[in-house]
């Protein structure tokens, strides 16, 4: 512990127990022991992880889904995504989640990067994808959801992110990632689909 250069801040489980656990979701409360050897309660939310996925178009615009948010009580733009399933990979359900939303499947993937978007609170990370070469088919939604499908430009999604229109924090660093990648100053590695689509 002595070596690690964060030790001076590190927390450590040394106790705790499952407050609630649903379908997908754990609420933990954890006994930490502090760096200065006090101790606390952490309460958290265990959650599998998730991707989310910019689709590109051939055209420029930018492929998104509008759909209501119960938590919040509000229908939101967002980029299509969705939970890790048992075992899944993040590219296997970035390509999964991108085909059952939005009906579209893509030539070529880029990662972009690992997001935690509520760290003090909850374990989930959200790996962010982009997709291009896209070729249209069907949707194939969950039992229960219900969702529109959007194609923006990057100057309409950038006005919608300017005003109220786009509270998703996924959706919002995921349009700075692509404003940062088309000015040049961001790299993304472009790999081919290991299952690529037929335009046929």
């Amino acid at each position: 512990m002595a070596d690690e250069p964060d030790a001076h801040l590190v927390e450590r489980r040394v106790g705790g127990r499952t407050l609630l656990e649903g379908g997908f979701l754990e609420v933990r409360r954890d006994d930490v022991l502090l760096p200065d050897g006090s101790t606390a309660t952490r309460e958290y939310i265990r959650h599998p992880g998730a991707v989310a996925v910019i689709p590109l178009l051939d055209d420029g615009r930018i492929v998104l889904v509008r759909q209501f948010r119960y938590p919040i009580g509000r229908t939101i733009v967002e980029f299509p995504a969705g939970k890790l399933d048992a075992g899944e990979a993040p590219l296997a359900c970035a390509r999964r989640e991108l085909a059952e939303e939005t009906g579209y499947r893509a030539r070529e993937w880029a990662f972009a990067c690992e997001i935690h978007n509520a760290a003090a609170y909850s374990s989930e990370s959200i790996w962010l994808y982009f997709a291009r070469g896209l070729v249209a088919g069907e949707q194939r939604l969950d039992v229960g959801e219900f969702l529109d499908v959007l194609r923006l430009s990057e100057a309409e999604l950038d006005a919608l992110a300017a005003g109220d229109g786009l509270p998703d924090v996924k959706t919002r660093i995921g349009l700075h990632w692509l404003q940062r990648w088309h000015a040049g100053a961001w790299a993304l590695q472009w790999q081919p689909d290991p299952d690529p689509p037929s335009t046929l």
